[in-house]
């Protein structure tokens, strides 16, 4: 089962890029952020006709998240548990029935948080505090799932063209970066650092200051494997090219395969 993670930056913006994509690579599921569209506006009709299962959790002109899927969704929810007064749409949950294994997938635009420190910086590491129960929930339940998304977070130094530039920027300040880790030590794997190890694997380069041109990006899109996911993992990659094409995202797809 190939999953991928795309922050799109807009539905509208990307309406021919993201159906290209999808006829290129094919991914059984594919976990959208940054829809930037209320649920009704969605063209589901573009991809549902290639063979897409589509579910979104929108919002006008901003976030919003979307899970497209070849196979059947079962259980869908919306909205990270914990707070019931957070309106902004960041997070949804489905669970896809593989050949072998169900699979909860989680799909989640985390708070950007600047400026730092701050009102929404507080709301950022509150939401991964949420973020943090949600995943320690569902390992007690022993399903197998993914937390897949624009996480917002650059884990290491490695994961960014120039770290010392980011310091104090809410991505990598180190409280951030503690929240993350605090994810990944309940026993949750980052999918792609299992694959490929060393500096210069990015899946953001900003629109300013030619960073693509120049190669400075960061790694900001994880998927985060429970431990019986993880056991299924049999390859990682980012599709890095996609960022060079015609009216690109700023971010680009990030995917897993599974044996699932």
């Amino acid at each position: 089962m190939k999953i991928a993670t795309f922050n799109i930056n807009g539905i509208k913006a990307r309406i021919n890029a993201l159906p290209d994509w999808l006829d290129e690579a094919r991914p059984d599921v594919a976990i959208l952020q940054e829809i930037k569209s209320v649920d009704e506006n969605f063209p589901s009709e573009i991809f549902e006709e290639r063979g897409y299962n589509v579910e979104t959790h929108g919002q006008k002109s901003f976030n919003g998240v979307a899970i497209l899927s070849t196979l059947p969704l079962e259980d869908i929810t919306c909205g990270l548990p914990g707070d019931d007064s957070d309106v902004q749409a960041r997070w949804i949950e489905a669970t896809v029935i593989g050949d072998n294994h169900p699979i909860r997938i989680c799909g989640l635009y985390l708070p950007n948080g600047n400026p730092a420190p701050g009102p929404k910086y507080d709301y950022k590491l509150d939401w991964m505090e949420r973020l943090l129960a949600r995943a320690r929930q569902l390992l007690a339940e022993e399903t197998p799932f993914l937390m897949a998304g624009d996480y917002n977070i650059i884990p290491q130094a490695e994961d960014a063209a120039k770290p010392d530039g980011w310091r104090e920027d809410a991505l990598f300040r180190l409280e951030s970066r503690t929240a993350f880790r605090k994810l990944v030590n309940l026993g949750l794997t980052d999918a792609f650092r299992a694959r490929t190890q060393g500096p210069g694997h990015f899946s953001f380069w900003d629109y300013q200051a030619g960073a693509w041109n120049r190669n400075n990006g960061i790694r900001i899109d994880h998927l985060l494997l429970c431990p019986q996911a993880a056991d299924m993992l049999t390859d990682c990659a980012i599709d890095k090219d996609v960022r060079g094409r015609d009216k690109p995202s700023d971010h680009v797809p990030v995917w897993v395969d599974l044996a699932a």
